[in-house]
């Protein structure tokens, strides 16, 4: 019952600190860097900080915590693993809207792409998301999947889950919304963190005579 209470006690603070890290980011670059828009200007950069926090921190990390909510655990699997997906599915979708603001933005401006370290490792971090969720659904969700393939992917797929600013001296205000910003992102990874690394909240594993491939329509429990 304790270590219950832990999780939701982990899993709320989780989602709190995802729902501050999404209005931060997004107030920081309303309030201070100008506003949205997508013609090319400086202000539809603004929208890659907020989509890459919002999928690739934000929306991925509640999504690999998903199956640790014990609320889950004696029912249907299908729904939640379509609910995984589908959070997943979306994280991706903003990232990738975030990649294409930026790459969109740096065009319009005679701008090179791909020249900063950071870019790499965000085009990295993208491709290996995208390839680690076009193998969950081959390998979790579609019919034909063999039960081999699903054992071997399993493990893989478990772990798997500073541009044109004034100087920092004149933005005291800034400074410290996308300071916390900075704090609530760490803070936030740690707690994701810490629920997938405890075993006991952990998805209890299915009984043996559940291990048998169970279609996507017909799920398993």
């Amino acid at each position: 019952m304790r270590s219950i209470v832990s999780f939701y006690f982990c899993y709320l603070l989780c989602l709190c600190l995802g729902i501050a890290c999404v209005v931060f980011v997004s107030i920081w670059n309303s309030q201070w860097r100008g506003g949205f828009a997508w013609d090319g200007s400086p202000l539809q950069f603004n929208w890659h900080p907020v989509l890459m926090v919002t999928g690739l921190v934000v929306l991925y990390g509640n999504g690999a915590v998903l199956y640790r909510v014990p609320l889950t655990w004696g029912q249907n699997k299908l729904p939640w693993k379509l609910l995984h997906a589908g959070v997943m599915l979306l994280a991706l979708l903003c990232s990738v809207l975030g990649l294409c603001a930026v790459f969109d933005f740096h065009n319009a401006n005679n701008t090179p792409n791909l020249y900063s370290l950071h870019s790499w490792i965000g085009i990295c971090t993208t491709a290996l998301f995208t390839t680690q969720w076009v193998m969950g659904l081959a390998g979790f969700l579609l019919p034909c999947s063999p039960m081999s393939f699903r054992k071997l992917l399993k493990p893989a797929h478990v772990k798997g889950t500073t541009n044109g600013t004034k100087p920092y001296g004149n933005l005291p205000p800034e400074a410290l919304v996308a300071n916390s910003l900075g704090v609530l992102i760490v803070a936030f990874g740690l707690v994701v963190l810490k629920i997938l690394s405890n075993q006991n909240w952990q998805r209890p594993e299915p009984r043996s005579e559940d291990l048998g491939y169970s279609p996507l329509l017909q799920g398993d429990s």
